[in-house]
């Protein structure tokens, strides 16, 4: 199999979704590989790196489209990317399809067959290709969250840690998994007083077992969250619900009785974001205000440490990657019921339920689509 890897097109993003080592494994498997001339310069990874794996280079993103039969990304393709998708070619990335309709339409038209890292799931019932990314934007929510607090940023102007006499920031995270844990994590270690808010009775058992006595937990209820958001300087939103849009947990009308200054960090706003006010920004313009309330909502947060985002993102994909070139996308899925999960469109048919339910379009199961 020919697998192609274009250069990252969304604004400031610095990913690659092949590292030199992938390829080179691509290639001891049998396959080709063409990556774009410069595609890897974000993460650090020069072309010589690629050819020394034994890829070919690529002298713009059409070349690489235009020839490869599996194109291997970290963001949802752009608008100029999706048309150049065609039927019988597969798309291997992040896709986040909930909360975007136009990306959706034009995927479905091409007849383009995605599966999305998001939604592929292990025997745990975990998310393997998202967990690296989660882990990465989880640790970065209060480091960004507390620059965000700086006076000249707009924030409060409170030291997450505080200082002997002052004490720290308060930070509430909403949502306890794999995001809001390595979140609580930091900022705790940053000396700040966490709150961890989730529904589920087992991860705050867990929580309180494995972290006890480095951040508390509470029932994520909505008058719950009401009043810690009062409390807090700083809220992390954290809740995902997989393939599915993220519910709006604090609306507008609660900026109103939250701290003028408190700072939003919303790392759902891939999935169209946990709070009502959230809309995405970027790292050249990441926050902006909302009646007194600063928000951080970059929809490529673990973008900013390109080379370890990069490097932990190929590590988890890389087994997919050649079980989908080894075999072809068919039988890959047919054989592992977890990859089977990603797939997301397939000939301008919709393959996830949770994507048309958000989206209001109709949609089958992959296991549907496999017995058809």
């Amino acid at each position: 199999m020919l697998i192609g890897c274009p250069k990252e097109i969304k604004p400031q993003e610095f990913r690659v979704g092949l590292t030199p080592a992938a390829a080179a494994e691509a290639v001891a498997h049998g396959h080709q590989v063409l990556v774009q001339a410069g595609a890897g310069i974000g993460s650090g990874f020069a072309d010589a790196d690629y050819t020394a794996a034994g890829a070919r280079i690529a002298p713009d993103a059409a070349a690489v489209f235009d020839a490869a039969q599996m194109i291997v990304k970290v963001k949802e393709p752009q608008a100029g990317e999706r048309a150049m998708l065609r039927k019988g070619q597969v798309l291997f990335t992040y896709l986040h399809l909930a909360p975007d309709p136009d990306q959706t339409r034009d995927l479905l038209a091409s007849g383009v067959t995605a599966i999305a890292y998001e939604t592929v799931t292990d025997r745990s019932g975990g998310l393997p290709l998202l967990a690296p990314m989660s882990e990465v934007a989880g640790k970065l929510a209060p480091q960004m969250g507390a620059w965000t607090l700086q006076k000249a940023n707009g924030g409060r102007g409170v030291l997450l840690g505080g200082v002997p006499g002052v004490g720290p920031a308060r930070v509430v995270v909403i949502g306890g998994g794999v995001v809001g844990t390595h979140a609580a994590r930091v900022a705790a270690g940053m000396g700040a007083d966490v709150v961890v808010m989730d529904r589920s009775l087992p991860r705050m058992r867990y929580l309180d077992d494995a972290f006890g006595g480095t951040f508390t937990t509470q029932f994520a209820s909505g008058a719950n969250i009401a009043e810690q958001i009062t409390l807090a300087d700083m809220v992390v939103g954290a809740v995902l619900i997989p393939g599915a849009a993220a519910p709006k947990l604090v609306t507008r009308a609660q900026l109103s009785t939250m701290k003028p200054g408190a700072v939003l960090v919303d790392v759902a706003i891939d999935q169209g974001g946990c709070f009502e006010t959230s809309h995405p920004t970027t790292h050249q313009d990441p926050i902006y205000e909302v009646d007194g309330i600063m928000h951080y909502c970059v929809a490529n947060m673990p973008g900013a440490v390109a080379r370890t985002s990069t490097i932990a993102l190929g590590n988890a994909t890389m087994p997919f990657m050649l079980a989908l070139a080894n075999k072809g996308w068919r039988q890959a899925i047919i054989d592992d019921p977890h990859l089977r999960a990603g797939l997301s469109t397939h000939e301008g048919r919709l393959t996830s339920p949770p994507v048309g339910e958000a989206l209001g379009l109709e949609a089958i199961t992959p296991d549907a689509l496999l017995t058809a």
